[in-house]
């Protein structure tokens, strides 16, 4: 007997579509190449701390809906995004807000942080029209025409050139379209009204998602694409849309993160799951401390240990695990190439960062398959 769906990628956008889709009475088969279920939010359990092994993903959301449906199937912590930017050795507080120009400048007021950073761009718009440009060239002029030079140069510049490999005054302007600044003493990098980790780790998310449903893990689909695709009716895949197609019209662009995972023997090693190293010749864009996004107050000195992930961004190579997309004009190009592919296929469902080569936060991503399943069978 045929399974309804085969689902390649058991990360969350395969996994939120296994459960609507069991909810609606379907068969599916969900597989994945790596060892274990969840894709980039899993969570590796080191020295009793929930280590997020793909980067520290935070749960945000102002969809009550959304909110309500993974509270249903695991509880959520109160984990409030605060991170902090240490530039020489100095702290500031992100995203930029009240706490950040007084670190700055000194002002107290939010006048006075305005008229500071209105005075700076106005000296970079000054020196564009010196140099006979109306409008930003590269990434270094747009940010100074909405921050300024002292923001632009302690907490971008370099944070920034680590993360893309390349020079702001080398980089299209386009990647900084907006840069959120508020006048308010207020370190929550979010707006959204809900936000917070699983208790107990994304583990606990994915495998409620996964319930029921028949999971195969260390198995490649592009190992017997023909014989998997056999298997179903209908093919979801959340893997990259260019190696679907055989990268027909060659590769799509990726960056992409090495981490370094370290265990100290410290109860505390940072005080904060996030603080980003924003000067260039430090060679890691930040350092998580996974177990402030699970513990707070005098619970983190309770566990004597720590673990630390250092991140490096870097090129995407073959092999290497793709995370961002990078979408400038040849990629974006690139990509409508095989979407118009994907368009014409009426048994496979591609969904997700790789599949369709844009980047998602997870609750999208998870409203996005609640609304294929509204009122209707996929």
């Amino acid at each position: 007997m045929k399974y309804d769906y085969l689902i390649v990628g058991a990360g969350l956008f395969g996994a939120t579509f296994a459960y609507f889709a069991r909810k609606q009475g379907k068969r599916c088969l969900v597989i994945d190449k790596r060892p274990h279920t969840g894709g980039n939010i899993y969570c590796e359990q080191t020295e009793g701390i929930n280590v997020h092994k793909y980067g520290a993903h935070i749960f945000h959301t102002q969809n009550e809906k959304v909110w309500q449906f993974v509270n249903s199937l695991v509880k959520f912590n109160r984990y409030t995004n605060s991170p902090v930017a240490n530039y020489k050795g100095k702290l500031y507080n992100l995203p930029f807000n009240m706490n950040t120009f007084y670190q700055m400048w000194g002002t107290i007021t939010p006048q006075e942080a305005k008229n500071k950073i209105e005075e700076q761009r106005q000296e970079a718009l000054n020196k564009m029209k010196q140099e006979g440009v109306e409008e930003p060239r590269n990434l270094e002029e747009q940010a100074q025409l909405l921050i300024g030079k002292d923001i632009y140069n302690a907490l971008i510049k370099g944070y920034t050139e680590k993360q893309w490999g390349r020079k702001c005054n080398e980089l299209p302007p386009f990647i900084i379209k907006r840069l959120p600044v508020r006048f308010v003493y207020d370190n929550n990098y979010f707006n959204d009204t809900y936000q917070g980790v699983p208790i107990g780790g994304y583990n606990q998310l994915i495998n409620a998602l996964l319930l029921d449903v028949e999971v195969r893990i260390n198995t490649d689909y592009f190992a017997n694409k023909d014989a998997f695709n056999a298997m179903a009716n209908k093919v979801v895949f959340t893997g990259k849309i260019d190696e679907y197609y055989d990268y027909c019209f060659g590769q799509l662009d990726y960056r992409t993160v090495r981490f370094e995972h370290e265990i100290h023997e410290i109860a505390n090693y940072q005080g904060n799951a996030v603080v980003n190293y924003t000067e260039r010749e430090i060679p890691f864009t930040r350092v998580i401390e996974h177990k402030h996004f699970e513990y707070f107050g005098a619970e983190v000195e309770k566990n004597p240990k720590t673990v630390i992930s250092k991140e490096y961004s870097t090129e995407w190579k073959t092999g290497m695990e793709p995370y961002y997309p990078v979408n400038d004009d040849k990629n974006n190009a690139l990509y409508l190439r095989y979407k118009a592919l994907a368009d014409k296929e009426t048994d496979v469902i591609f969904g997700g960062r790789l599949a369709e080569y844009k980047y998602y936060d997870m609750a999208p991503i998870i409203e996005k398959v609640m609304r294929m399943f509204e009122n209707t069978s996929v």
